[in-house]
This record gives C-alpha cells, sequence and structure tokens, in this order.
C-alpha cells in the first residue's frame, strides 16, 4: 500500500506536536511537511509558512489552527486539490461560507471534535432530544483548560446543533443564555450553556434534560488529547480515497 503523504499546520501547537507524533508512528502515512507562521527546525522537523511548497506534494492536511489561518490554509488546498481535515473551531459565517465553496473543489472533513465517544453522544443527543417536551430545561456544560479562546466550545456547539435539529428548530432559535466560569439564571425552554475554563483540562462537556419529576444527563470526559489526534488520523485514512464534499466524523464512523 502506498502511504499517504500528510501535512500538519500549526506544528508547534500542542494538537500539531501530537498530529506530528501520531503521523510518524503510523506505517500507513508519511510526514510530507510541517508548517507554522515561521520557518525554523526543530530536531528533524522543518517548520515552513503556508506555501506552495509545503502543500503540493502531499496528499492530506491536517488543520487544526485558527480561523483565518485555516482560510488561508483552505485557498492552497483548492489551489492544489488536496484534501484536508479541519479540527479548528470558532468560525464565523465567513469561514463557513468558504469551507462550503472549497468542499465543491475539493474532499473536506470538518468536525469540532474528533473522538468517536463525542460523535457518539452527538448522535444520542438528537435522538434524546425529540423525546424530551418542553418542560424539560435543556442544559451543555462545556469545560476546557484556561488558554482555549473560543466559546462555546466547537464541541458543545456540535451538541447544541444536535439538540436542536432533534426539536426539528433552528439552533438560534433555541440557544439560551451562556454563563462562562459562573452560575446564572437559564431561560426556561432554552438551550442553555455553563462554560469553564480553567486549569489542563482536555475536555468534558455533557447534555442534560431536567424537570421537577427527573434528569437525565449524558456526559464525556477525554482524558488525554492523544484522543483527539488518534481520531484525525483515522480520518486522514478514511478522507484519502474521497471525492469532493463536505464531510464530518459521522460520515467515517458509519452513523449518518
Amino acid at each position: 500500500m502506498k502511504k499517504i503523504n500528510v501535512t500538519v499546520t500549526g506544528g508547534l501547537g500542542r494538537m500539531g506536536q501530537l498530529l506530528i507524533k501520531h503521523t510518524q508512528k503510523d506505517k500507513n502515512l508519511k510526514l510530507f511537511s510541517v508548517t507554522e507562521y515561521k520557518e525554523l527546525k526543530k530536531g528533524k522537523i522543518k517548520y515552513q509558512k503556508n506555501n506552495d511548497k509545503a502543500f503540493k506534494g502531499t496528499n492530506v492536511i491536517i488543520d487544526f489552527t485558527r480561523p483565518n489561518c485555516t482560510l488561508d490554509v483552505l485557498k492552497l488546498a483548492v489551489k492544489f486539490k488536496k484534501k484536508i481535515i479541519i479540527g479548528t473551531t470558532g468560525f464565523q459565517k465567513k469561514h463557513w461560507d468558504a469551507i462550503k465553496k472549497a468542499s465543491k473543489k475539493i474532499a473536506i472533513l470538518q468536525s469540532g471534535n474528533m473522538s468517536l465517544g463525542i460523535n457518539l453522544m452527538q448522535f444520542v443527543s438528537q435522538i434524546l432530544s425529540k423525546g424530551f417536551i418542553n418542560d424539560y430545561q435543556m442544559e451543555i456544560h462545556d469545560a476546557h483548560h484556561k488558554k482555549k479562546i473560543d466559546y462555546p466550545s466547537g464541541t458543545a456547539l456540535m451538541l447544541g446543533h444536535a439538540v436542536a435539529s432533534g426539536k426539528s428548530k433552528l439552533f438560534k432559535k433555541i440557544k439560551g443564555k451562556i454563563f462562562l466560569n459562573k452560575k446564572g439564571k437559564a431561560i426556561p425552554n432554552k438551550l442553555n450553556f455553563y462554560i469553564v475554563r480553567k486549569g489542563k483540562i482536555p475536555g468534558t462537556h455533557s447534555v442534560i434534560f431536567e424537570n421537577k419529576q427527573e434528569k437525565l444527563k449524558i456526559e464525556h470526559t477525554a482524558h488525554s488529547r492523544n484522543l483527539f489526534a488518534e481520531g484525525a488520523i483515522g480520518a486522514v485514512k478514511w478522507l484519502a480515497n474521497k471525492k469532493p464534499g463536505l464531510y464530518n466524523m459521522h460520515h467515517v464512523l458509519g452513523i449518518k
């Protein structure tokens, strides 16, 4: 089997470092290039800027960076017809529009979370949401390390959209209040978010349905960021032979 050439963007970041390590360990993959905001060499790894040389000979790009950087990477991916895994979060409408437009020309797999457990949780949350009537309070709890900038996280938004879909409603119609590192009075019959940003938490997320009689809570805890790197590596292998389109981890797991 011919090895898949992989480019890791944001190689100096925490996820970037893990993705480099997991790519090098996999016998089916070859680390073709690593990019960063500046050029340097660290150990045996050469870090390049996002340019033609870094992307032209690769097969699949893995991007866990920041929204505007992702747009720059996306332009090069389209230019050279390269497939791309996007794990970046915090996108605004202009970013989503660019991703959707690019997916007509190249294969893109985008997910706010690459773990098996979270994607199954998202799937189940949609099913549960269908069953609970309006007198149940809905909450999503989202805890991450103190250096995570965006909130709610991409994972929390994935879960929120799943709950909205189960209710056959637009997410913006059921979205309630967002509380960051504090408690507060939730809006009834809305989906309220409770956000924690502290310490070194890799990621803990809960979806809660509750009324005066009962409470149902499903929770996922990531013990290590290796979980997300392993999911991304699996996605690389799945995406390598796919036609242009916009995919997510549900496609990879066969639960779409």
